[in-house]
């Protein structure tokens, strides 16, 4: 049996030679002075040998520790020095999967159908706004860790920053979990965390968990078939309120998967493409409207659309005030995520929108502008939406 004094004794030789401890552990003694744990054992009826680690960095107790683990493992069937390269590749591969690794993957993922501008703003906020992580394997970014990040964020003043950062979390935590890489968001269990967000003119919700929560509440809802239509389509189509509700179904190619209006704001033609999940609400709507010309017929006359005020009521009764979130705040809602969380950019959301966009010269586009993004555009939002409210 080794003791610290022998030990400490032996002398560098000539060529390599080794000491016996008990049970197969030995001490290896090289012509350099260096002294290194080894472990000699059978598996499968063939000798081999495990390293465990330099003397004195691991003291005699804690070699002979390592020793009995993998006595343990040899009597449950597992080849020590196999256990050691599976642990030995995962912590290697964890080291590897930072989330500043991740986020860097993934802004070049989405560098594809970002404008320059959004990968610029989008890498410094990850690089810059959660540096504090950046280092840190991805699997060990928890709630209370992401949240002391952002609180940096909240600490300077820059509450909007905050929450979009939070977003920008989610996103690289999505991404790690599609590929393999994590198994939870933790930005998720942060919904409600932060100092909220000064309230807009149009309240409205923008925050991926808060949105969830009102999707679920809308597809729950259990009012007439025509307003709960409605809610789902004002949150999916995004139009102005007065030109959902006044929705004609001569305007409606459900083939094409196209709604083709008038705004009132600009007097001028709008193409609102159709997502699947869009024609199939209209479709399962249709019986409901009572061979109105409208989509949304009033209970009260077949003649009329459904009042102004009906969603917003609605949204009462499913305990979303004023302060929370009206009609009109469904396209505050879809601008925000669109941009922040989805990506798309800008000028797409704002033609969707039915802004007035125009070309560096000055002149109006044309209302077919883009117009192959914007309908992968609308149907990446309503797979989103469903996301959210599934809660995956």
């Amino acid at each position: 049996m080794l003791t610290d004094t022998k030990l400490r004794s032996l002398k560098p030789q000539g060529k390599v030679y080794r000491v016996a401890d008990a049970n197969g552990l030995c001490v290896e003694v090289r012509p350099s002075g260096a002294r290194i744990w080894r472990y000699r054992y059978r598996f499968a009826g063939k000798a081999n040998m495990l390293t465990i680690g330099d003397y004195p960095a691991v003291s005699l107790a804690e070699a002979r520790a390592e020793r009995d683990k993998a006595r343990a493992q040899l009597k449950k069937g597992m080849d020590p020095a196999l256990v050691v390269k599976i642990e030995r590749a995962a912590q290697e591969e964890e080291a590897g999967n930072t989330f500043g690794a991740l986020a860097k993957e993934l802004v070049a993922q989405r560098a594809k159908k970002l404008t320059p501008g959004s990968v610029v703003r989008e890498r410094r906020m990850l690089e810059r706004d959660l540096g504090s992580i950046a280092d840190l394997p991805v699997r060990s970014v928890t709630a209370p860790i992401l949240l002391k990040a952002l609180r940096k964020i909240e600490a300077r003043g820059a509450v909007e920053t905050a929450h979009r950062a939070r977003a920008a979390a989610g996103m690289v935590f999505r991404y790690a979990i599609a590929t393999g890489r994590a198994e939870n968001n933790p930005a998720l269990s942060l919904a409600g965390a932060l100092t909220p967000t000064k309230t807009k003119h149009f309240s409205s919700l923008t925050e991926p968990g808060e949105v969830a929560k009102l999707l679920k509440a809308i597809y729950g809802y259990q009012g007439s078939p025509i307003v709960s239509a409605a809610l789902k389509l004002s949150a999916l189509l995004f139009v102005r309120p007065g030109e959902l509700r006044a929705a004609r179904w001569e305007d409606i190619d459900l083939d094409a998967a196209e709604w083709r209006y008038i705004t009132n704001k600009t007097q001028t033609q709008h193409i609102v493409p159709l997502a699947g999940q869009v024609v199939e609400l209209l479709e399962d709507v249709r019986p409901y409207a009572r061979k109105s010309r409208y989509v949304f017929p009033s209970v009260r006359s077949i003649q009329k659309p459904i009042s102004e005020n009906t969603i917003n009521a609605a949204l009462r009764n499913l305990g979303f005030d004023g302060e929370m979130m009206t009609a009109h705040g469904f396209r505050a809602m879809a601008r925000t995520l669109l941009d922040e969380v989805l990506g798309f950019r800008p000028d797409f959301i704002e033609h969707q929108l039915a802004h007035a966009v125009r070309d560096p010269l000055g002149r109006a586009y044309n209302r077919t502008t883009h117009l192959g993004e914007r309908k992968k555009m609308m149907q990446a939002w309503a797979n989103y939406l469903d996301e959210l409210r599934r809660g995956t």
